[in-house]
């Protein structure tokens, strides 16, 4: 097979999935990772041949790593999305959550406690709380990781023991 048939079948095989890629931002192509290092002395970096070869390469999950690690010229601050972490944590983890919730306890509660700030002796009445007003926090017709959290922010905030221990 000639060099540039293999080039064609590896660009038209991969390319749905760069395609995707390079539409969102074509002028960067895929930012970090093993397939950029690996092609980036490559002088057409915005050619779509390279940037496929160098997507395909970040597909292996390497660049996953490299993401969470800082590693092959990724960085990060060792934050998942800062702020949101607590509404990221929710949508993981929905469904556990709403079942411990009724029952006023469980390990993905106790996390949630921790990412909310609510101290660890305050965990009870945190669990006590999302226990009393279940029905409340997770409405049946806003049950979404965003409303959730935004109730708990607010039930928090009005509770006498929480309000104080998150304040800290």
């Amino acid at each position: 097979m000639s060099k540039k048939a293999l080039i064609l079948s590896v660009a038209v095989l991969f390319g749905a999935q760069a395609g995707l890629v390079m539409a969102a931002n074509p002028d960067t192509g895929p930012g970090c990772g093993l397939g950029k290092l690996a092609w980036e002395d490559y002088k057409g970096q915005k050619e779509i041949l390279p940037q496929v070869l160098m997507v395909t390469t970040n597909g292996t999950g390497m660049n996953t790593f490299a993401i969470s690690s800082g590693t092959s010229g990724c960085t990060n601050d060792g934050k998942i999305l800062g702020e949101h972490r607590t509404t990221v944590f929710a949508s993981l983890n929905f469904d556990a959550l709403t079942a411990e919730m009724a029952q006023g306890q469980g390990e993905h509660l106790a996390s949630l406690a921790t990412l909310m700030g609510v101290p660890e002796d305050r965990h009870a009445a945190f669990f006590a709380m999302t226990q009393e007003r279940y029905t409340s926090l997770v409405q049946a017709g806003e049950a979404s990781p965003v409303a959730l959290v935004k109730s708990l922010n607010e039930a928090i905030a009005g509770h006498p023991l929480l309000a104080q221990a998150s304040a800290r």
